[in-house]
């Protein structure tokens, strides 16, 4: 299948790898509803609008589908760098500052305050995405992709996953990630999936009620072919469980038993997507210099809520 839609003059072009009949109901038009940006990544639905970062102009843009036209602002400015977003369950923004090296929790005005900074006194690498869980705990990646040559300052020998519980402490929850990226939880919170850009893969934790990682098996490979670019990094899972992964070539669609039902074929390298609106039915993708969304049948799993 493929679609067709203009955005500023320019003609979009997207196809639809349809790998199981199930696709058919999930992935209807791309718009390409924003453009003219660096770098475009972690974005997520607030509300009544969207918030992505353009981490090179260290910059949180502010996306409004209003019924005049769409509305884009600036949130933020500078972020620190930020990459990753998402809304803890008061609804406050949580920011994974590449640059700053830490976790914020940034207030409607737009002043961050620290959340995580440092583990067992040595400085954090480079948040880059994050999730929180219905109890309140924050999870987070930490590769290097902020430092210089990825290794000036690094003082973690390792690249992990984390975990910051509502009292504050900071828990190491995996450390054999080469280059940790993506992560999102299961509709149920029972399985956390956590991608590796360098391997080109997807890992699957079970969860314990205290937040304690187990298993960790290779979930879901993600292998480009000759001609694809892009890497696995952003993840959002839809309310059937569905796991969507941003990879090699466009997004890339798994069942929960981690097989491929699709694969969206995207005109930019994508970085990263969000369920969005208020039947959270659309999906939101940011890809290089481009916003672009598709109205999905199936809605996304809801962030910042309990509902």
């Amino acid at each position: 299948m493929v679609g067709d839609t203009s955005a500023g003059g320019i003609l979009l072009d997207y196809r639809l790898e349809d790998l199981h009949p199930s696709v058919h109901q999930l992935l209807p038009m791309l718009d390409r509803v924003a453009g003219g940006f660096t770098f475009t990544e972690g974005p997520v639905w607030r509300g009544s609008d969207l918030l992505f970062s353009d981490i090179p102009n260290s910059r949180t843009v502010r996306y409004r589908p209003l019924t005049e036209g769409p509305e884009v602002t600036t949130f933020r400015h500078p972020t620190g760098g930020a990459n990753g977003l998402t809304l803890d369950r008061a609804g406050n923004l949580i920011a994974c500052e590449q640059i700053g090296r830490q976790l914020t929790r940034v207030d409607a005005s737009g002043q961050a305050q620290p959340l995580a900074t440092h583990y067992e006194g040595k400085r954090l690498n480079s948040p880059n995405d994050v999730v929180v869980r219905s109890d309140g705990a924050i999870f987070f990646t930490d590769p290097p992709y902020g430092l210089r040559n990825f290794s000036d300052g690094k003082e973690l020998a390792f690249n992990g996953v984390f975990r910051l519980d509502p009292n504050g402490a900071l828990t190491l929850v995996a450390d054999d990630l080469d280059r940790p990226n993506g992560l999102a939880f299961s509709p149920d919170e029972k399985t956390l999936y956590v991608d590796d850009s360098a391997r080109f893969h997807i890992r699957r934790f079970d969860v314990a009620p205290d937040g304690k990682l187990s298993g960790g098996d290779v979930w879901a490979e993600l292998k480009p072919r000759p001609d694809e670019r892009g890497v696995p990094d952003g993840m959002k899972v839809n309310s059937q469980g569905n796991v969507f992964c941003t990879g090699p070539g466009g997004v890339w669609i798994f069942s929960e038993s981690g097989r491929v039902i699709g694969r969206i074929h995207m005109p930019e390298v994508t970085a990263n997507l969000a369920w969005g609106d208020a039947d959270w039915c659309t999906l939101y993708m940011t890809a290089s210099t481009s916003l672009y969304r598709l109205r999905v049948a199936v809605p996304g799993v809801r962030v910042g809520t309990a509902g």
